[in-house]
């Protein structure tokens, strides 16, 4: 692997810089984070030119606009964050990009465009704007377009709100492109992206009494290629897929996919770590992955009772459970991801450490994103946790590990082996080495 960081780095973290998600769009040329700020930052990979071909991975920032900003709900006396939930794109079908954005309430489709001329020559005003006396005015003049220097310009075209009692945690694009769905703890929405008062609730798991409330829903994403499904998660370790084509309300699943728990594993943090933060489709539409706090698990759609594979992200951590409970990491929510092919799968970890799972060769590594050894062009070094005994050289050992260093989000480029990771305020962008 070879780093080269990029995006922002300071000295002083302000809670307004943490990324909260990142994305790639579909062609792998755009990537977008979002932050608790409210902003959305877009990068732009950079073109290959002859006297540089070593530049050609590199991203630069190509926008930068205030997604969402801090709102106050009257009704319930609670501050709305600005924070971006989710980022999601839309397939590019014209100059101009589109991307989904959400905070806790509300979501906005956002137009990306260019702008490099502008017009000049108007008959009622003059070139500062003001308008003319038209007493003044005694030719007829046609406006023509001057170039400019580029503007990037990014303008809401749609705001979808008051859909959501309780906190949106996913937004996914239907593949007809015509509908995307948001879902919060309670509920999945269906909209249209014409369409901006109006939704359909395809899933509501509300109780009639909220004391008899046993799950939430941690994740939904819809079927790369069948616009009827989609699958969500929940808090209980559960995974449902659903098919739109059976009734309105989806409220009976399609197919439930759920591991039987090892009794001799049981503890009273189980419920906790079995907690799904994360469920993504497969590129082939085949298979699920699910992230849970200390595994990732991969799900055959053909088969529910178990998982075809099971990832130990850091399984040195079993022991620390009850500090963790104490500190709240037990609640962090990672996200994973897979790489262009399906044959790779990327997490997260505590330390800055992202792990990459190998499905094929069945081989695993331990990375680490800081700003240490990501110098531009530097080559990443495998790392090694050491969970007792003696500890060598180059290892790490799992009681000086540092869990406010996290790695929540990550994102696989669609087609090549260029991977973003977000590391608290740092954005990392890191690329296969090439010879």
């Amino acid at each position: 692997e070879r780093g080269a960081s990029g995006g922002r780095e300071k000295g002083t973290v302000f809670t307004s810089d943490i990324i909260s998600t990142v994305e790639f769009n579909h062609t792998g040329e755009l990537l977008a984070t979002g932050d608790k700020g409210g902003r959305v930052v877009i990068f732009q990979r950079e073109q290959e030119s002859k006297h540089q071909p070593h530049r050609r991975g590199e991203y630069n920032v190509y926008s930068t606009f205030q997604s969402h900003e801090p709102e106050f709900d009257y009704l319930k006396s609670l501050e709305i964050e600005e924070k971006i939930n989710k980022i999601r794109w839309l397939p590019q079908h014209n100059a101009a990009y589109f991307l989904l954005s959400t905070n806790d309430k509300t979501v906005k489709l956002w137009k990306v465009s260019e702008r490099d001329k502008r017009p000049e020559g108007y008959n009622l005003k003059d070139e500062d704007g003001r308008l003319r006396d038209p007493s003044m005015i005694t030719t007829l003049r046609v406006p023509v377009l001057r170039p400019m220097d580029l503007m990037v310009e990014a303008t809401p075209r749609r705001v979808f709100a008051n859909a959501h009692t309780y906190h949106i945690n996913s937004i996914s694009v239907n593949s007809d492109y015509e509908t995307y769905m948001s879902a919060d703890d309670l509920r999945i929405n269906l909209w249209n992206f014409e369409i901006t008062n109006q939704s359909f609730n395809i899933v509501d798991i509300k109780p009639a009494n909220m004391e008899e409330l046993t799950e939430v829903i941690t994740a939904a994403e819809f079927h790369p290629h069948h616009c009827n499904t989609f699958v969500y998660s929940s808090s209980k370790g559960t995974i449902r897929l659903c098919d739109m084509r059976a009734s309105a309300l989806c409220d009976r699943h399609a197919k439930f996919f759920e591991e039987p728990e090892d009794p001799s594993n049981r503890s009273f943090f189980s419920e906790i770590i079995s907690s799904i933060s994360d469920v993504k489709f497969s590129h082939s539409g085949r298979y699920i992955m699910t992230r849970d706090y200390l595994t990732v698990k991969v799900w055959d759609l053909n088969m529910e009772n178990r998982p075809i594979e099971t990832y130990q992200v850091h399984d040195y951590l079993r022991s620390k459970l009850c500090s963790l409970y104490e500190n709240d990491c037990i609640f962090d929510k990672f996200e994973c991801v897979w790489n262009g092919s399906d044959s790779v799968i990327m997490t997260g970890s505590y330390n800055n450490f992202f792990r990459m799972f190998d499905r094929n060769t069945k081989r695993d590594v331990t990375l680490e994103a800081s700003r240490e050894n990501s110098k531009p062009r530097a080559i990443l070094k495998p790392r090694k946790v050491c969970v007792g005994g003696k500890r060598r050289k180059d290892e790490i050992s799992v009681d000086s590990l540092d869990f406010s260093k996290k790695i929540l989000h990550t994102a696989w480029h669609p087609s090549e082996n260029i991977i973003a990771v977000a590391a608290t305020n740092n954005l990392y962008i890191f690329q296969d080495k090439v010879n």
